[in-house]
């Protein structure tokens, strides 16, 4: 079987009905793969599929609501984004300074300003519920993949969490 969408095409589900999409998106100077999966394709809307095309397409309104939840938990020390910059700072030292795109003197924005939108994995089967419905893959150095942030979003664009994946 198969579910045809204006934005994603024909997505074909595997033998034991899964479906799968993915394609890489421009985004600013950079690319950022896109994922969209569902362990049953019976367990996919329509409406879903349209809330992911969305997301999708305003992908900078996104990153950037991201990235602003990233900052409102820098009040909180023991936050995984404070602990997750505090490692890199810990991790890089001198180096740091390399992969920063601007020096604003605090260096805690400057990272999360500098920080990469790596993916967005698009879990189609989750629309409406409690679990993250896209996960957004943030790293300083892209080449590093076990240290990064990422930030769970609600079907309905809302920042649900951020965590690290350690």
């Amino acid at each position: 079987m198969a579910i045809e969408h204006d934005f994603f095409g024909l997505l074909e589900s595997g033998p034991d009905g899964s479906i799968f999409w993915s394609e890489t998106v421009e985004f600013g100077d950079q690319t950022v793969t896109v994922d969209l999966t569902a362990p049953d394709q019976d367990d996919v809307s329509p409406a879903a599929l349209d809330v992911a095309a969305a997301m999708v397409s305003s992908l900078e309104g996104i990153d950037l609501a991201a990235r602003n939840a990233m900052v409102s938990e820098l009040d909180d020390r023991t936050s995984e984004v404070t602990e997750y910059l505090l490692q890199q700072q810990e991790a890089l030292g001198t180096e740091l300074e390399e992969l920063l795109v601007d020096i604003s003197g605090d260096v805690q924005i400057d990272i999360i300003r500098s920080l990469q939108l790596m993916s967005m994995t698009i879990l189609a089967d989750e629309h409406g519920g409690s679990d993250p419905f896209a996960v957004l893959e943030y790293a300083l150095d892209p080449d590093a993949t076990d240290d990064v942030l990422l930030v769970n979003l609600s079907s309905d664009g809302d920042v649900q969490s951020v965590t690290s994946a350690d």
